[in-house]
């Protein structure tokens, strides 16, 4: 051990990272997916892959301009591959977040050292929020590929490292992957893509008063790529759908941002628990690390990397706290450079006192265990949610004690204060937590009978034939059509799909009374409803027996003649 050397221990985290890459890649596909992204998502793919339309974005049949088609497109490329299924649904988001490791741990080793290069890339994957992200079907962790892409491409031309300096050729080549990863960036998520990278580098240039920094961006060329890259889907899907830009650029940028109507109203400190739980092992430490991080510089008027990647934290922060519309997922692209300030600190900052910054956390992993352990008995509802969150929370308690005894050996790593124990330290915390995050995961498999539509759907599939005519009731289960392999007819049910339905209202029925004489036209049906509708549908007249009854769902066939 006291031989490892800076090398060495890259090559040995290197090593593991493909171990754990490898092992990820394999297991992805072992949790059935869940309501409602998992579902939303996959069936965008689906869609594309099946027919071929890879300009018009639809969900369950209906037209679904929320978001642009980046990850539909990756992901309908995956299922053509290697056939649909929940790990071809998912690989698109882990290789992201894979990549996203390795482009961190790349830009801090080429912008500071190799030791923070592999501390940065370490401090990520102990960070669970952005782990569980790795294995779960957003559109955020897309974005946070290209988001970071662009971020360390510019840091990276402009870095002013005395031991890596760039040639004008490099820098040149990672503008142009900067402005062509922003393109990939707005066909994630949106505008949100170039307005973030534009606002930090306008508050950096504003902050130091170094407005040469504007001027060598590459703005002539890089404009070009980046149209390049954006403007031909949105020409063709404004072309084909009059109804796409206004709902695209007003509806789902402006008033998401400045209105509550999206139900998504929370308080403005909303996101800044979320980052420390979610940075968690680093928690005691973000602040002295931030403000070490915005003291930094190399030498008089150069690059300062580390400020910029602070900006770049506050900015998304800010930006979404003063948001009208609020998801916990939203701030992913901040823990990268979370991460990269993290890695400094920890490469700066004496063992021993990391020891006290990390003293907290087996006593806060054994408190989050014991109530893990107690939980389940307050939120089930019923006898059988009692059994799955029992079930589930064995897991989870079993999780967190394995980041305490990874969290206590770190700390007893680090009270020796050598190079060497400091670098055991972080690799063991790391591995402590990668394997929880693994474990939350996984096990939430023992929560799909609430979380997906599988056995769902197979109960369907049990009784449907190609001619059945399927109908979802004041309800709709995103998974569903994914494993059902066909959409359903929705009924009284609006939500996401209004744009759709106005511009297709011969796809879904807008009133319930409206149902009942579609149920009782000629050939066979089956309608999934709320378990409580149940009395509902008989009420109405409707003549049904139930084939899948369950507290999240019912399903109902439509009894025929004798």
């Amino acid at each position: 051990m006291n031989s490892l050397t800076a090398r060495q221990f890259a090559t040995l985290v290197a090593a593991l990272f493909a171990v754990l890459a490898g092992l990820w890649l394999t297991n992805i596909g072992d949790r059935k997916l869940a309501n409602p992204d998992e579902g939303r998502y996959s069936v965008l793919a689906m869609h594309m892959a099946d027919s071929g339309d890879y300009v018009t974005p639809r969900l369950n049949g209906l037209k679904y301009f929320e978001k642009p088609p980046m990850q539909y497109w990756l992901t309908a490329f995956t299922f053509k591959v290697f056939g649909k299924s929940e790990w071809s649904a998912r690989l698109y988001i882990a290789l992201s977040a894979l990549i996203v490791v390795l482009l961190v741990g790349y830009t801090a080793a080429k912008c500071f050292t190799r030791e923070v290069g592999v501390f940065s890339a370490l401090a990520l994957v102990a960070c669970p929020y952005f782990m569980a992200l790795a294995e779960i079907i957003t559109l955020d962790m897309g974005l946070t590929l290209w988001t970071t892409l662009s971020v360390c491409a510019f840091m990276l031309s402009q870095r002013d490292s005395q031991t890596h300096p760039p040639s004008e050729r490099e820098r040149f080549v990672w503008l142009c992957i900067g402005w062509i990863a922003m393109g990939g960036a707005v066909l994630s998520k949106g505008l949100i893509g170039i307005v973030f990278p534009a606002a930090i580098l306008f508050l950096y240039c504003l902050v130091h008063w170094d407005w040469r920094r504007l001027a060598s961006v590459n703005w002539v060329s890089g404009f070009a790529l980046f149209f390049l890259v954006t403007v031909p889907w949105f020409a063709l899907v404004a072309d084909r759908n009059d109804e796409f830009l206004r709902f695209f650029f007003i509806h789902e940028h402006f008033e998401r941002f400045t209105s509550t109507k999206h139900r998504r109203v929370e308080a403005w400190y909303f996101f800044f628990p979320i980052l420390f739980v979610g940075v968690y092992a680093w928690a005691v430490m973000l602040i002295p690390a931030l403000i070490r991080g915005w003291q930094h510089h190399h030498h008089a008027n150069g690059f300062r990397p580390l400020r910029f990647a602070i900006l770049w934290i506050g900015f998304i922060l800010l930006f979404f706290s003063i948001s009208g519309s609020k998801l916990p997922a939203y701030i992913a692209p901040t823990f990268p450079f979370i991460a990269i300030v993290v890695g400094f600190y920890l490469a700066a900052t004496p063992g021993r006192r990391l020891a006290l910054y990390l003293a907290p956390i087996p006593f806060i992993s054994l408190g989050v265990a014991w109530f893990l352990h107690t939980a389940p008995a307050e939120r089930a509802r019923n006898a059988f949610e009692l059994g799955l969150y029992t079930e589930y929370a064995a897991i989870l308690v079993t999780a967190f004690l394995v980041l305490t005894v990874g969290s206590v050996i770190g700390i007893a790593f680090l009270w020796r204060g050598t190079k060497i124990a400091k670098r055991w330290a972080i690799l063991t915390i790391a591995a402590s937590s990668v394997f929880m995050v693994h474990a939350i995961d996984s096990g939430y498999e023992t929560l799909s009978p609430l979380q997906s539509g599988y056995a769902l759907s197979k109960s369907i599939a049990a009784k449907a034939t190609p001619e059945t005519r399927l109908y979802s009731v004041n309800t709709y289960d995103q998974t569903l059509p994914f494993y059902l392999g066909r959409y359903v007819t929705l009924v009284d049910y609006v939500d996401e799909f209004e744009t759709g339905m106005e511009a297709e209202p011969n796809k879904s029925i807008p009133k319930l009374e409206d149902f009942v004489p579609a149920w009782n036209a000629p050939g066979n049906a089956i309608a999934v409803i709320p378990p409580q509708d149940k009395e509902k549908m008989a009420a109405l007249g409707l003549q049904f027996e139930i084939i899948h009854d369950s507290p999240r769902r019912v399903a109902i066939m439509k009894k025929t003649a004798p």
